[in-house]
């Protein structure tokens, strides 16, 4: 039950921060399984110190079990303590390696440190051994696992802002400007990486890393989405990149022209009391889902239901 407040409370904070029409991405959820434990409540409450005792005790109990160990240094390295969020993080992904704490803001002290290119290179030989399938493009993959984790800077931090001083707070405001600051740092940095790197593909960089540039650019602006939507969909055509992804991002840049949207995949918040998902208009209704089935998305009404969206208000007029 904890788990679906919070997943709920994640999607309404994403509502709330509305930047004009277009709602910011979600952040990643947090590695953790099942029921929240007083360990995770702490830390999504913001209170560090606590959680960092209560993973203590966890991981005491639970030596071996790699999300405890994971989050107890996601802890660690929010609280500053930087060689003990190493000590752990190591064990953590030495009992399974994943891209995941390469693009993790949680751990952005550890990233920041002078251990970190030890650490960042010892997981890259795991994961690869792991998975039989080594990055070839080892430097551009660190700077697109780098640039993911920018991201979603300061989510964390306006999250438990707008949790605890409410979304009009100047605080949050702030925040939301710290975030949009990074934003164009990093819509700088991945222009410079495309211009000489190209579109990045899945079987060079991975899919995590492949996955960045298009986690960077629907954050922009329309004139930077529809620079590089053509080199995207060149990848997408050579199994290199993420039709849905494009999809995303091609209806996210002529929502921004003021145009409609030609897969179907955005929605507009027609209600903001009732939270209301209504979809935003279409380029052509007859023609959609054979857009989306010609880029493997289900057809559009499949979509709707299952991710509770409208086509048209609610009348409340009618009974």
């Amino acid at each position: 039950m904890k788990t679906i407040k919070l997943i709920a409370f994640l999607v309404l904070l994403a509502q709330t921060a509305l930047s004009q029409t277009l709602p910011p991405p979600l952040p990643p959820p947090p590695p953790s399984a099942g029921q929240v434990s007083k360990a995770d409540s702490l830390f999504n409450e913001g209170s560090i110190k606590e959680a960092v005792n209560e993973y203590k005790k966890l991981y005491c109990s639970n030596t071996g079990d790699r999300i405890v160990v994971y989050n107890f240094a996601r802890a660690l390295s929010r609280d500053g303590q930087i060689d003990s969020a190493l000590k752990y993080l190591n064990i953590a992904v030495n009992i399974e390696p994943e891209v995941r704490p390469l693009t993790d803001p949680n751990l952005l002290a550890i990233r920041e440190s002078k251990q970190w290119a030890d650490f960042e290179n010892n997981l890259i030989k795991l994961i690869g051994k792991r998975s039989g399938n080594p990055i070839i493009d080892i430097d551009y993959a660190k700077a697109l696992w780098r640039l993911q984790c920018m991201d979603q800077y300061c989510f964390y931090e306006t999250l438990i802002a707008v949790r605890k001083l409410g979304s009009d707070s100047p605080v949050v405001s702030a925040m939301r400007r710290l975030q949009n600051m990074q934003n164009q740092k990093n819509v700088e940095d991945i222009g410079i990486l495309l211009k000489e790197k190209g579109w990045p593909k899945r079987s060079k960089v991975g899919p995590e890393a492949a996955g960045a540039a298009f986690f960077v650019l629907q954050h922009s602006n329309a004139s930077a989405q529809e620079k590089y939507l053509p080199m995207f969909e060149k990848c997408c055509r050579e199994n290199e990149a993420d039709y849905q992804q494009y999809a995303l991002m091609l209806d996210r840049m002529r929502m921004n022209r003021n145009l409609p949207q030609r897969y179907g995949t955005h929605y507009n918040l027609d209600n903001r009391a009732t939270n209301e998902r209504i979809l935003y208009p279409l380029e052509d209704e007859a023609k959609v889902n054979e857009w989306r089935k010609e880029i493997g998305l289900e057809p559009l009404n499949d979509y709707l239901i299952r991710s509770n969206i409208s086509r048209e208000p609610l009348d409340s007029s009618k009974k």
